[in-house]
């Protein structure tokens, strides 16, 4: 049996949105003890701390400086790091020697965007590393997450990071050099798909829905569609077929998606969002190299 002093702690750096949303999974669906580290106050660390007692505490940087606290983390931790890619290097500055005092090497796993598995062993030797790149819908238990690994992860870290990860969506391993086409796809995706769903109850409103309901419709439509192509296994154009009555009015519906290029539009996105990550993954490796 696989107790939660045996996985160890988890520590998250940052408590944005993601950092939020990872602390928030962790409690609701594990038994894991979560130390948060940040430079501000949050009421909502204070009302999770109020709904997990004794699972969650949250340090705050200004603390730890005044009372030279200390977290020296083992190899059976995890350290999650949600800061922002442009804070990263000033937040390790301050924390590292926080959490590395006791000369542990615990598992760090970095949600930075564009930013390389090697950048962070720089700042990490001797660690195991995890790249991963979750989307906004963690905030609801449902991201798309796709992550790597350095070379030296071990199977047992690797599911331990995944577990993190499948607490508020699914996860899947991938090859680092995918990462920055998972950004274009399911990292910024959510955006495109709000567009879409924008776009169709702008559609029901035009044919005199009223706002409200047509955009109920149209977000329950897609989440629909979503869940046949989950739950059925099936090709996208198979389900759609299936709905396509000759003659009908899908079939006309689709002659003027393919008219304007819905396709190509939505495969461009992706692509443009992919070459836009790479420029920013060498931006931000020149920076450091300075």
């Amino acid at each position: 049996m696989t107790t939660t002093s045996t996985l160890g702690r988890i520590v998250v750096l940052g408590f944005g949105n993601m950092g939020r949303a990872l602390v928030k999974g962790l409690l609701t669906s594990t038994e894991r003890q979560v130390i948060v580290c940040d430079r501000f106050e949050s009421d909502s660390a204070q009302e999770m701390s109020t709904r997990f007692p004794g699972r969650l505490q949250f340090l705050l940087a200004s603390r730890v400086q005044r009372e030279g606290l200390e977290i020296p983390l083992a190899q059976s931790d995890t350290l999650i790091i949600c800061t922002k890619p442009q804070n990263f290097q000033d937040a390790v500055q301050f924390w590292k020697p926080v959490f590395l005092s006791g000369g542990g090497n615990p598992l760090v796993i970095s949600i930075l965007a564009g930013t390389p598995i090697e950048q962070i062993q720089k700042s990490f030797p001797g660690c195991v590393i995890s790249r991963a790149m979750p989307n906004i819908a963690a905030t609801v238990d449902c991201a798309a997450t796709a992550m790597c690994f350095s070379p030296e992860a071990t199977d047992g870290e690797i599911a331990r990071a995944r577990s993190i990860f499948e607490a508020v969506g699914k996860a899947w391993v991938v090859p680092e050099e995918l990462m920055n086409a998972v950004t274009g796809l399911s990292g910024s995706g959510p955006a495109y798909i709000y567009m879409v769903i924008e776009a169709l109850s702008d559609g029901g409103v035009k044919m005199g829905m009223p706002r409200q309901l047509a955009l109920e419709l149209a977000a329950q439509t897609v989440l629909g569609a979503a869940k046949l192509v989950q739950d059925t296994g099936q090709h996208p154009a198979v389900l759609r077929d299936q709905v396509t009555t000759p003659g009908g009015t899908t079939i006309s519906a689709i002659h003027e998606l393919e008219r304007h290029g819905l396709r190509p539009m939505l495969i461009s996105a992706v692509v443009t969002a992919t070459k836009k990550s790479r420029l920013l993954a060498r931006a931000a490796e020149k920076k450091q190299q300075k």
